[in-house]
């Protein structure tokens, strides 16, 4: 059983990471129905945590832990702790990651990443709040740096025995030099708590997140326009495939730059900017974390030959990353918090599926303090308040200034080509 792992927590909780960094974690509230850790990687307020703990959030608010005292004569309050008001810069719901930003300066925080590679059979340390109890720590080993769980999804983790319950999403995994190698993220277990089964995103993948993150408000990453897979011995013997092992490439796109510059079907990629590639989640790794704005160097193995094809990558934009390049400050409506357009052209391009081409299309959630609570996403076209047709914004603004307190609020939506109602209410 996957179970997330800040799942059915009520109680508030902070956590230390270090002891000289002791304020560098902190605790989550989510709608004051969930909670979670983070960790903070950057002293003017930067917090990095798990996308699942703040998604659909209207509120979220930081906890942090008020460091214990070092002399004998002071006494630490219990229970004392800062809470403050978080933003939600971007969330990454493919690597799980959202970054956040408070108002602080001069935070205490952890350095993302180790000066050396964590390894197989390295101590570590999961820092977090399970069960809502404050500052844990447990130790454990780290069992791979490379773990697959879901063979249908390309995402890599970490494993470790180091005991992570509800509560710890989202906090660090630390060496014993005091570095973040993962963040913790969920654990796969028969009866719900930790069975020593705990997988946290590697520091790498985190840095690469957080950076796109906090300065775009979403992800920008390559592609080369081809697919791969795994190699597997029926495969290359069905193939004739010169190796039993590896990644080979299963479909170029015509007319895009791996196609263009060479690339062909039955390639196996033996190497991407000059690191082995052994495997898919190599590959996907290594195109995820390269430079959107740099050739990519392939080597790959073709029949008997090796020979190297340089491909001028590409940025991939899903729709969720088109739509927020189109938000405007000022299309914000505030009584729902959320972001919105009408249904143009530009929509058009990054909706072409869409239904009913009309409407007012949700850009993203601007997490106003007094909103609504509601569950609308990038993506959903309004097509109707109530039994208002809508048409634009400003019709849609129209009606919601006209919305007295208790009023029942009820939209009409479509998403992912299905229509359906939301109800809002109010906290």
């Amino acid at each position: 059983v996957r179970r997330d792992a800040d799942e059915d927590v009520a109680e508030p909780a902070g956590l230390a990471p270090v002891e000289a960094n002791s304020k560098s974690g902190v605790a989550l509230f989510v709608q004051q129905r969930a909670i979670g850790s983070g960790v903070i990687v950057d002293p003017n307020g930067y917090i990095v945590t798990n996308a699942h703990v703040v998604e659909g959030a209207q509120r979220v608010r930081v906890i942090l832990p008020v460091p214990p005292s070092r002399s004998p004569l002071e006494i630490t309050p219990i229970g004392k702790r800062e809470i403050l008001d978080a933003k939600v810069v971007g969330i990454h719901k493919e690597t799980d990651i959202a970054v956040l930003k408070v108002d602080g300066h001069n935070l205490p925080m952890l350095p993302l990443g180790a000066n050396r590679p964590v390894l197989p059979g390295e101590l570590v340390v999961a820092i977090g709040s399970p069960e809502g109890l404050q500052n844990s720590v447990t130790m454990g080993v780290v069992s791979s740096v490379w773990r697959q769980p879901d063979p249908e999804k390309p995402m890599v983790y970490i494993q470790t025995d180091a005991p992570i319950n509800p509560g710890n999403s989202g906090g660090p995994l630390v060496d014993l030099d005091g570095y973040v190698v993962g963040l913790n993220t969920f654990i796969l277990s028969q009866g719900g708590g930790s069975e020593g089964l705990g997988f946290a995103i590697p520091a790498r993948v985190v840095r690469f997140i957080y950076g796109s993150l906090r300065k775009y408000g979403h992800v920008h990453r390559t592609e080369i326009k081809a697919t791969a897979q795994d190699v597997t011995p029926t495969l290359a013997a069905g193939l004739g495939l010169k190796q039993s092992w590896g990644v080979v490439i299963s479909d170029v796109i015509p007319g895009g730059p791996a196609g263009s510059a060479g690339l062909k079907i039955q390639d196996i990629v033996v190497a991407v900017d000059g690191r082995p590639i052994l495997g898919l989640p190599g590959l996907t790794a290594s195109l995820y974390l390269h430079p959107p704005d740099e050739v990519v160097s392939l080597q790959v193995l073709r029949g008997a030959e090796k020979m190297s094809i340089n491909v001028p990558a590409v940025q991939f934009n899903d729709k969720a990353d088109q739509l927020a390049d189109l938000i405007d400050p000022n299309s914000r409506i505030a009584r729902f918090g959320i972001y919105v357009m009408d249904f143009d052209d530009r929509v058009r391009a990054a909706m072409p599926d869409a239904r009913i081409q009309s409407g007012v299309v949700v850009l993203g959630q601007s997490l106003d303090t007094n909103a609504l609570t509601t569950s609308l996403h990038a993506g959903d076209i309004i097509h109707a308040l109530n039994r208002l047709s809508i048409e634009s914004t400003d019709q849609l603004r129209s009606a919601v200034g006209q919305l007295k307190p208790g009023d029942p609020v009820v939209l009409q939506i479509e998403r992912q080509g299905q229509l359906q109602y939301v109800d809002l209410q109010s906290e």
